[in-house]
């Protein structure tokens, strides 16, 4: 498929100093790269969100605590602890 992008100078000689470096073998290649990482990153971002609604839904189902008091905790359990 062919796809005519226009790119801004700027973006346009950091691709070609891509391919200048040998890093890649065109200006497309480096295209197809960046769009590949943004499509992982969009992944991760929905993987990241679907676990978020996972925690909200089990701290609304079991509760959650406050860090103060589990660190209270763990010190009465560590003063219990023999030497």
């Amino acid at each position: 498929m062919a796809t005519n992008v226009h790119l801004t100078a700027e973006l346009e000689n950091f691709a070609r100093s891509c391919v200048d470096s040998g890093q890649f073998n065109s200006v497309s290649e480096v295209v197809r790269s960046a769009l590949r990482m943004l499509q992982e990153k969009d992944q991760r971002r929905i993987r990241f969100n679907a676990m978020l609604d996972a925690v909200r839904l089990e701290a609304e189902r079991e509760g959650v605590y406050e860090a103060a008091d589990v660190l209270e905790e763990m010190d009465r359990i560590i003063e219990q602890c023999p030497p």
